[in-house]
C-alpha cells in the first residue's frame, strides 16, 4: 500500500522537475539580460563614470546633483509631462472614437481598420521623415492645407510655442494601436445586453453609457497605463526631428538620458535618471489603480 502512495509523489516530482527545466531558459534570460543589468544600473547611478575608465563610487552625489542643480533636468521633466498630459487623453479619446465608427457593420469595413492600423506598425524613424516633410513651413502638407483655409505659415518645429501642438498632432497618426485594443473589447461585448436594453426602450446613449462603458471598463483601465509609460519614453521624433530645439522646448526626459549616457558619457548619472524615470512612472501607475482600480467591471466568470 505505501508503495502505491509512493509512486503518484515520485510521479509530481518528476513532473515538477521537468517543468523547471523547460522554464529554465525563461528564467535565466530574465536574470541575466533583466534582473542582473537592473541591479547593476543601481551601482552605476552611485558612480561616476565615462566609459573610458573604471566606475568611481560617488553615492549620492549624482541623485543630489539632479534635484538640485540641474536645469536640462526640470527642463525636460517638465516637457515630458506638458506632452503626456495632453497626449494621452487626446490619444485615448480619438482612439476609442475611431473603434466605435469601426465597429459599424458597413461594406469594406475590414480596409477601413486596414487603413487606420497601418499608420501604427510603420516604424517610427519613418513616421519621423514623413511627418518632417508634412510639418515643413514652407511646403508641407499641413501648411498647403491651412492656407486654403486663409490660416497663415505656421512654423512648426522652429517655433516653440507650436512644437509641442505638432508633437500632439503627430501622435494622433499613431492611433490605430488603441483603437485595435478598444476594438476588440467592443466586439467582446455580448450583444443580448443591447437587446434586452432595445426591448426596455433605452436611448443610444443610455446604452452607452450602461453598457459599452462599464464592458470597456477593464480596456479603458489598460490604455491610460500604457499611454503614459510610453508618452514618458518618447524619444525618436524629438532626437530625429528638433534634437530637443526650438530652445529646449522638446528637450523630453529620455533625449536628455539619452545626451548624458551618450554624447556626454556620463554614464552614472543617466542610471540615475532612468532610475528617477523608473519612479516617476511607478508613481503614476499607481495613481491611475488608485483612482480608476475600483471602477473596472469584471464579469464575474465562476
Amino acid at each position: 500500500m505505501s508503495k502505491l502512495l509512493a509512486k503518484p509523489a515520485s510521479l509530481r516530482r518528476r513532473q515538477m522537475v521537468a517543468g523547471y527545466l523547460f522554464i529554465m531558459p525563461s528564467i535565466l534570460g530574465v536574470v541575466i539580460w533583466l534582473i542582473g543589468p537592473m541591479i547593476y544600473s543601481i551601482y552605476l547611478s552611485l558612480t561616476d563614470w565615462d566609459l573610458l575608465t573604471a566606475p568611481w563610487f560617488v553615492g549620492l552625489e549624482n541623485y543630489q546633483e539632479i534635484f538640485l542643480y540641474d536645469r536640462l533636468f526640470r527642463i525636460s521633466l517638465r516637457v515630458t509631462l506638458v506632452y503626456t498630459a495632453v497626449a494621452v487623453p487626446l490619444n485615448l479619446v480619438a482612439g476609442f472614437l475611431v473603434a466605435l465608427l469601426l465597429n459599424t457593420k458597413v461594406k469594406g469595413m475590414a480596409a477601413f481598420r486596414t487603413i487606420y492600423y497601418l499608420p501604427s506598425i510603420v516604424p517610427q524613424v519613418a513616421n519621423a521623415m514623413l511627418w518632417l516633410w508634412i510639418l515643413n513651413p514652407e511646403f508641407g502638407l499641413l501648411n498647403t492645407f491651412l492656407r486654403r483655409f486663409g490660416i497663415p505659415r505656421i512654423m512648426w518645429l522652429q517655433d516653440e510655442r507650436w512644437v509641442l501642438p505638432a508633437f500632439w498632432i503627430m501622435g494622433l497618426w499613431a492611433v490605430g494601436s488603441g483603437m485595435l485594443i478598444y476594438l476588440a473589447g467592443l466586439q467582446g461585448i455580448p450583444q443580448q445586453l443591447y437587446e434586452a436594453a432595445d426591448l426596455d426602450g433605452a436611448s443610444v446613449w443610455r446604452k452607452f453609457l450602461h453598457i459599452t462603458i462599464p464592458q470597456m471598463s477593464p480596456i479603458i483601465f489598460f490604455n491610460p497605463i500604457m499611454g503614459i509609460i510610453g508618452s514618458f519614453q518618447i524619444f525618436t521624433s524629438g532626437f530625429l526631428m528638433t534634437g530637443g530645439g526650438p530652445n529646449n522646448a522638446t528637450l523630453f526626459y529620455v533625449l536628455y538620458l539619452y545626451r548624458n549616457a551618450f554624447q556626454w558619457l556620463n554614464m552614472g548619472y543617466a542610471a540615475a535618471l532612468a532610475w528617477i524615470l523608473f519612479f516617476i512612472i511607478l508613481v503614476f501607475t499607481l495613481l491611475v489603480f488608485r483612482s480608476l482600480g475600483d471602477k473596472v467591471y469584471y464579469e464575474n466568470v465562476s
